[in-house]
């Protein structure tokens, strides 16, 4: 069984506490702190219980433009939290492991970026992760462990499955949500919608099949990306640019949608009309007036009428994805108003990622019973599977 916050005795203790930060940069720091927000309830939390709180986390990838230091989600956390917050550019070093002892009970100190550690890039069974550097090297200046990470625990990273080899280990408020929310996705009000688009085709077709296969879905809306795999795999001539952008993420696409439909046609669902640039304005087309030279960017209003219907008679509406490339005005229209749609469900459900951008950027937060912080790891709970992190915590 997992612990929970509620079962810690937090005071005084030295707790190490996984989150998942990993924000937008730009050249002045932070260009979002969605992320830091997400998890101030449970630091705020122990920190009002009297823990003495060491967050690790990282910041982007290894030779990319966002690949980091924590200084700067430091400083934010300082200004979120009502507790103290504190910075040190090392994660396992004799210095980190001294500045956790030092911690006045209340406050919190943010560890250097895991990532800076080769370890932490790598995956491990979490027999071995408990032999990493990271975690052997930190765990003995820790009393205790929390995993708030929901939207990292889908890796076997040291710093998701090695700590609770070693440590008794708690999951955070967040973890707690989403695990209440998406682990019992079975236990959903039905009829249960999936709503699958972005550009994530591979993902979203494995999920379509793992839901559809264990009577998680009654029904599967396709759009964005995902929605044109299928119509290819359907016989639609969406014409060359549309197949070239499906191609070139994924080859086997459409052949994998194709199979799917041949096993499940009569839940899946797809768009009826697209959208489509025309010189400076939005131009939608039925499928009859395909191909077009132009790649579809978007669903249009008749595909938007037939899903909203869908959506209204929902239990359950999950979203994954956006309808199309919600970042330009001209195509945000199916998104916003699928998304709309869904609210009305008697559950709505958003998974982390691309859709959780969409709905910042829209101004769609108000209205959904749950909005995930994972990516990742919201699709592959969405489809019944567990996560190697929430594994490690349950042992």
């Amino acid at each position: 069984m997992i612990r929970m916050l509620d079962d810690l005795d937090a005071d005084g203790a030295a707790l190490g506490v996984r989150v998942d930060i990993n924000s937008p940069m730009n050249g002045e720091g932070l260009a979002d702190d969605a992320r830091l927000r997400a998890h101030v309830e449970t630091v705020s939390e122990l920190c009002r219980r009297g823990a003495r709180v060491a967050l690790l986390a990282h910041q982007g990838r290894p030779g990319g433009e966002e690949f980091t230091d924590l200084r700067a989600h430091a400083d934010r956390l300082d200004e979120l939290l009502d507790a103290p917050v504190g910075y040190c550019d090392s994660t396992f070093s004799a210095d980190a492991r001294g500045r956790i002892d030092d911690l006045d009970p209340g406050s919190a100190i943010v560890l250097e970026n895991t990532r800076f550690y080769s370890e932490e890039y790598m995956s491990f069974d979490p027999g071995a992760a408990a032999e990493t550097y990271l975690v052997e090297r930190l765990a003995p200046a820790l009393d205790a462990y929390v995993n708030d990470a929901f939207a990292t625990s889908h890796r076997r990273q040291p710093s998701i499955v090695g700590f609770p080899e070693l440590l008794p280990s708690y999951a955070g408020r967040v973890m707690e949500r989403e695990l209440g929310v998406l682990g019992n996705i079975a236990d959903s009000p039905e009829p249960r919608v999936y709503v699958l688009g972005g550009a994530k085709v591979d993902d979203s077709i494995d999920v379509a099949r793992s839901v559809l296969e264990r009577g998680l879905a009654d029904s599967v809306l396709t759009a964005g990306i995902v929605g044109n795999a299928f119509l290819l795999a359907d016989g639609v001539s969406l014409g060359a640019a549309s197949a070239a952008v499906v191609n070139e993420r994924s080859h086997d696409a459409v052949k994998n949608a194709g199979d799917l439909l041949d096993d499940f046609s009569h839940r899946i669902y797809m768009p009826r009309d697209v959208a489509v640039e025309g010189g400076d304005e939005r131009h939608e087309l039925d499928l009859d007036d395909l191909p077009s030279d132009e790649p579809a960017m978007d669903i249009g209003a008749r595909t938007v009428a037939a899903y909203a219907e869908t959506l209204d008679n929902a239990g359950t509406a999950i979203l994954n994805g956006p309808a199309g490339v919600f970042e330009d005005d001209r195509f945000e229209t199916g998104t916003l108003e699928l998304y709309k749609s869904a609210t009305r469900a008697d559950m709505s459900i958003v998974g982390g990622g691309d859709t959780a951008s969409a709905l910042r950027k829209l101004d769609l937060l108000e209205g959904f019973d749950h909005v995930s912080t994972g990516g990742g790891a919201a699709l592959q709970m969405l489809t019944g599977d567990m996560l190697v992190g929430v594994e490690a915590l349950d042992r």
